[in-house]
């Protein structure tokens, strides 16, 4: 399995690099909507879709979307804080289950659920990357989802005893939650003193930060609720060694969407 998971990783990362740095405009979209389109093949599976017509079909609608959104980005500016307002319901919902299965609408509505987990964090991307120092700006947010994961699992299996969400997933706990959360706030601040930004600035950016991690747990939770809710491991065995896309992207399926509308709230870019 360690094997594998090398390998895979070893072929994945520079393919990331690549497709994050180098390409632009509609080759970049088109090359995350890969991402998002495998994504919806796997969700329609969590979703309770089980013929591969159908899935494929719901990839296949998922991949229209992108497209208009691309060709008319004027619904940029309800879709990101759309995107923002599912992921706060989203928190509701993990703290409740299982009673709260009865109000994602059955198979119907959890494909709805769909939309909104990979949309808004294909949109935010393609908006990121237009931004002044939109590369580095990726960079930063996936380095702060990945940091509090690290940080996560070192202190969860260090100091871990009272369980974060027990019905979801039983080997988080709050104590690594703190852990991940600590770890990208030193991160953050330690950009803050280097760059030199004003007091104002360094709490707006730890606040802002420690915002993006606490979504991107819930992005994470929201994925794990699905695949119990459904009796699935891993959302696909796309990614030999690691599971699925879905399993990969979790996390910042949520954290690009909210990280994005900050930074625009902050007066970073426009969309």
């Amino acid at each position: 399995m360690l094997k594998q998971r090398i390998i895979t990783a070893a072929i994945l990362l520079p393919v990331a690099l690549i497709g994050f740095f180098l390409l632009e405009n509609l080759a970049f979209a088109v090359f995350i909507g890969v991402v998002v389109v495998l994504g919806a093949w796997e969700w329609a599976r969590l979703a309770g879709v089980a013929g591969q017509v159908a899935r494929v079909g719901y990839a296949l609608v998922v991949a229209l979307l992108l497209a208009g959104l691309y060709r008319f980005p004027v619904f940029t500016a309800w879709l990101l804080p759309l995107g923002v307002v599912w992921w706060l319901a989203a928190t509701g919902l993990v703290l409740s289950y299982p009673s709260s299965q009865r109000h994602w609408g059955g198979r119907l509505g959890s494909l709805v659920i769909g939309l909104l987990v990979l949309l808004p964090a294909w949109q935010a991307l393609v908006v990121l990357k237009q931004w002044p120092q939109g590369n580095w700006l990726i960079v930063a947010v996936m380095v702060l989802v990945w940091a509090a994961d690290i940080g996560a699992y070192f202190s969860g299996k260090a100091l871990g005893r009272r369980k974060l969400a027990p019905q979801v997933s039983p080997g988080k706990s709050w104590e690594g939650l703190v852990g991940g959360v600590l770890t990208s706030l030193l991160i953050t601040a330690g950009v803050g003193l280097y760059q030199n930004w004003s007091p104002r600035e360094l709490v707006l950016a730890l606040l802002g930060a420690a915002l993006v991690v606490l979504i991107s747990v819930v992005g994470d939770l929201t994925e794990s609720m699905f695949k119990r809710s459904s009796g699935i491991k891993d959302s696909s065995q796309l990614l030999p060694g690691h599971g699925g896309v879905m399993d990969r992207i979790d996390s910042l399926t949520a954290a690009v969407p909210v990280f994005t509308v900050l930074l625009w709230l902050a007066g970073w870019g426009a969309w």
